[in-house]
């Protein structure tokens, strides 16, 4: 029902943007994030967007990561710019829609030096 998309190779410093649709089936969302695992690593939250539009990051990420949303096309977005090699991981969406929460399957990016 979240499909996402977008991830890929790229070299430090470039830009990568990651798209999640979720079906029509998923409506009345109120908040929209992503997340990361690395290699080795946990789970960790990056971004937050809610239905009021207030956005806030992961400190990591803060000025080089930017979450926005196409209510029109239910897809949400993570424009990711002055990629490092150390935001190399499996990036999830989830959303939050009613009482339910959605997890998108991941979408790989890996930043090379």
């Amino acid at each position: 029902q979240l499909q996402a998309s977008g991830g890929g190779l790229v070299q430090a410093g470039g830009s990568l943007r990651l798209s999640c649709a979720a079906s029509g089936s998923i409506s009345s969302i109120s908040v929209m994030q992503w997340y990361r695992q690395a290699p080795g690593k946990q789970r960790e939250w990056v971004a937050t967007l809610t239905s009021r539009g207030s956005r806030n990051y992961a400190d990591s990420v803060r000025g080089r990561f930017a979450i926005s949303r196409d209510n029109a096309n239910n897809t949400g977005y993570l424009q990711m710019n002055s990629l490092k090699p150390d935001d190399t991981a499996i990036y999830y969406c989830k959303v939050v829609a009613s009482t339910s929460a959605y997890w998108g399957q991941g979408t790989l990016v890996t930043v090379s030096s």
